[in-house]
């Protein structure tokens, strides 16, 4: 929740201060303005940091709690240049000495490029899930994903990310992935050079462009041939690497287009082989884990993969318990090496 009760905000459109009262649902808040209490919808208020680290002639004092980046276009100023990066917000709060101490670190994924992206965000400490999310974020905003317990932050979490573009390119990749591990001594670090520079966030980069689709390289065969190499044929094989994928769906509309006609044996086969050449690709590329949507039916092509699942040496274990994104409809594969 973006939002607790307790919290200081400020109304937008009159810029007046108040405080979170109640948690009415998912999309509204009971606030309470200069003694009067009245209910406001989530984006018509926002944490009052900008307004007061914004002000002229105005020091911002360290006793000032850090809540939240204001969500607009010259949300820029806080890094310069374009990307979508995650910006880490430390929050503070007295200790019994009346010092101010990091309670939390609050987590933005922020886009400052004009495309819109789907993500799927993961984060883990010591390979075990803790968070998980999936959504949308516009161009040019920032995205509020969670908080970390400071005390938590030390641990080495990995922050995991798969990114896809809401509008399709043909000439840019299917998806991206990017990992940041946040290293306790870096952390502390950064933590310390905020504090040194007065500054109220630091971020880290996750692209500055969404990259292209990898061309196929092709090989002059006569040049080689002439040179005395030998050239088989190798026509059958991929013509490129697969991309490895940390999620595959194995729904049969998403791996062709034309399947009415196809029996049911037919699907499956086809099914099996996508999920054996993904397994395969996660083995090769060392991943921790590999999600297989496989939807819930009659549980025939569930089966089947839990069956190959229980002769692989690589797997440590898999479950098919209820997820958050996809239900009982999908495996979670966890590898041994």
């Amino acid at each position: 929740m973006k939002y607790e009760i307790g919290d200081k905000i400020i109304v937008l459109h009159s810029e007046e201060d108040g405080v979170v009262v109640e948690i009415i649902n998912d999309k509204m808040v009971m606030i309470e303005v200069k003694g009067v209490k009245y209910p406001v919808y989530m984006d018509q208020i926002d944490f009052p940091y900008f307004k007061m680290f914004t002000k002229k002639n105005q020091q911002v004092q360290q006793k000032t709690y850090i809540d939240q980046l204001k969500t607009e276009k010259n949300f820029t100023k806080l890094k310069s240049g374009e990307g979508v990066y995650i910006n880490l917000l430390p929050v503070y709060q007295k200790d019994v000495f009346d010092d101010d101490i990091i309670e939390k670190l609050k987590l933005y994924l922020v886009n400052q490029n004009e495309e819109e992206y789907e993500f799927n965000y993961t984060l883990s400490f010591s390979g075990e899930n803790d968070f998980e999310h999936s959504g949308t974020i516009r161009a040019l905003t920032d995205f509020y994903l969670h908080d970390i317990p400071f005390d938590k932050a030390g641990s080495s979490p990995s922050l995991d990310f798969q990114f896809s573009l809401v509008k399709p390119n043909k000439k840019k990749a299917p998806f991206y992935e990017r990992s940041v591990k946040l290293r306790g001594k870096q952390l502390f670090k950064k933590l310390e050079e905020l504090r040194m520079n007065n500054l109220p966030s630091f971020s880290y980069e996750l692209f500055i462009e969404y990259p292209d689709k990898e061309e196929e390289h092709k090989v002059e065969l006569t040049k080689l041939s002439n040179a005395g190499y030998k050239i088989y044929d190798a026509s059958k094989p991929r013509r490129q690497t697969t991309e490895v994928q940390s999620v595959i769906d194995l729904h049969i509309e998403k791996l062709i287009d034309n399947w009415s006609r196809m029996s049911n044996f037919e699907i499956v086969t086809l099914q099996l082989n996508h999920f054996e050449k993904y397994f395969d690709l996660a083995l090769l590329h060392r991943q921790p884990k590999l999600i297989v949507i496989h939807g819930l039916g009659e549980g025939k092509l569930r089966d089947a993969i839990h069956e190959r699942l229980r002769q692989k040496n690589n797997v440590k274990s898999f479950t098919n318990e209820y997820h958050p994104l996809y239900g009982f409809g999908a495996t979670e594969i966890y590898f041994q090496y």
